[in-house]
């Protein structure tokens, strides 16, 4: 079953390319999010058997991303089958009058497929060059998806996106080739598989594994988002289509840190991981920081939402780093920040399809134009801020929490700071958007379809579940990753 997760919707996905009809490319497109998804909740039920060799095989670790992974793209097919149908209806997108049918619907859902094929291929990689292979997949199968709309600016977005990417993708290359000099001394037989790399009787040379570590991280790190390797999130997250948006800020994210998450097991497993410590929560504050800077006074609200994601990123890197039950809330956190950032991209698409701007002083009485949409917005707004009850609230609240007790308070202290900026930041963009009078428009212009509110309605009930009750098998699931990251409750 484990090379089902990743043959399936990449079989789907190649037979998008060929299949004529745009209807039948859309069914291809839910069915692969579907199985997908089963298959999914048939490795929660009991986990799939090893295969190649052990170096696929799936984790407390693995299976926690690729749920999460597999959650947003069954919501992200839900919204782009109606997005599509509709984009197909206007003969446009939805700015500046490019012509929709310049862009092949089949490039779009075959794309979409293979991305997911790839990222499922991170979560279930136990063997750190498989990864990199994976994770350079998933560059490969989500640029094209960045240009969709055939404008100067998303072709500079994506060649900015392979360009960055593909400099982190080799420094990380490095960094493998440095862990395999690490385990490799003493004329021993090196070897990339989790299962050799963090056995009992590894012995690595340390500093080769100082080096593999700090290549991995500013490597991974430029794929993840951290500042200052972040300059592509921006212009990708805010040009892609908000689909597109959704998955690369709620899924590839993550994809990156669970690169970083294997290489920090391998510390772990080493004993050696004091020396990363400072580096990880540096990134963290430093991504926090650069977020805060370009989230004050910022006039693109797909872009803020970008912004916002490398200072989630951040938050990551500084729980793993502060160790203890930091790590457990950085996983809560990759989870519920997931959910959150996936959904304010889909409400973004309907304010973009209905407003026709991304310009946060062109959107005025989104409460009243759209209620539900106005209401979601909202929603997202209060829970990426961290306010309760929404489950960011409470992994935000893990993490500095360990920060004050375990004698960082210092740290605690600058990110309080941080989280404050960026919280007045979003207050001005978001009340403005919300309040005051609904422009002129028709019906038309501003309804709110099914397709583009139940799916990240549905995200938003997850994330708010989760700041009220964390259920016991997602708790045990989390307990186990961050055991084997060196941390717990």
């Amino acid at each position: 079953m484990i090379w089902a997760l990743v043959i399936v919707p990449a079989v789907l996905g190649l037979q998008s390319f060929v299949t004529r009809s745009n209807g039948w490319r859309r069914i291809l497109l839910i069915a692969g999010a579907a199985s997908h998804s089963v298959l999914t909740l048939l490795a929660w039920r009991r986990l799939p058997a090893p295969a190649w060799g052990g170096w696929l095989e799936l984790d407390a670790v693995g299976l926690l991303f690729l749920s999460v992974t597999s959650v947003l793209f069954l919501a992200a097919a839900c919204y782009a089958s109606g997005y599509l149908s509709r984009e197909r209806e206007t003969v446009s997108d939805f700015e500046e009058g490019l012509l929709f049918k310049n862009q092949p619907e089949a490039v779009f859902t075959g794309c979409l497929l293979l991305f997911l094929s790839a990222m499922t291929l991170v979560c279930l990689s136990r063997h750190m060059g498989v990864l990199w292979v994976a994770v350079e997949g998933t560059t490969l199968c989500s640029a094209p998806l960045i240009y969709f709309h055939r404008h100067h600016r998303s072709l500079e977005a994506a060649w900015k996106y392979l360009m960055i990417c593909s400099v982190g993708i080799a420094l990380a290359l490095l960094g493998n080739f440095f862990l395999a000099v690490a385990f490799g001394a003493g004329g021993r037989t090196a070897s990339l598989a989790l299962s050799v790399l963090t056995h009992a009787d590894a012995a690595p040379h340390l500093v080769w594994l100082k080096l593999a570590f700090i290549f991995l991280l500013v490597g991974y790190g430029t794929k993840m988002g951290l500042a200052p390797m972040h300059t592509w999130l921006p212009d990708a997250h805010s040009e892609a289509p908000s689909v597109v948006s959704a998955l690369l800020s709620g899924a590839v994210l993550n994809c990156a840190f669970l690169g970083i998450l294997r290489v920090w097991q391998v510390l772990v497993a080493a004993g050696h991981t004091e020396f990363a410590r400072p580096l990880l929560v540096g990134f963290g504050l430093v991504s926090m920081a650069v977020a805060a800077v370009f989230i004050l006074g910022q006039t693109d609200y797909k872009r803020m939402l970008a912004y916002s994601s490398v200072e989630h990123v951040g938050i990551l890197a500084l729980g793993l780093g502060l160790g203890g039950a930091a790590v457990f809330g950085a996983l809560l956190h990759a989870v519920n920040h997931s959910l959150t950032k996936a959904m304010l991209f889909l409400v973004a698409g309907g304010i973009l399809a209905a407003y026709r701007t991304k310009n946060c002083s062109g959107v005025k009485g989104l409460a009243r134009a759209m209620p539900v949409t106005g209401a979601l917005w909202m929603a997202g707004f209060l829970s990426i801020t961290g306010t309760p009850p929404f489950g960011v609230f409470v992994s935000k609240f893990m993490i500095l929490r360990e920060a004050f007790l375990g004698g960082h308070a210092w740290v605690g202290v600058a990110a309080l700071a941080i989280l404050a900026l960026i919280f007045v930041g979003f207050t001005l963009v978001v009340l403005r958007m919300t309040q005051g009078e609904a422009p002129e428009g028709g019906r038309d212009t501003f309804r709110e379809a099914a397709w583009a509110v139940v799916p990240p309605a549905a995200l938003a009930a997850g994330v708010l579940a989760l700041g009220l009750w964390i259920p016991s098998w997602l708790e045990r699931v989390l307990a186990q990753a961050a055991q084997t990251l060196g941390g717990g409750l």
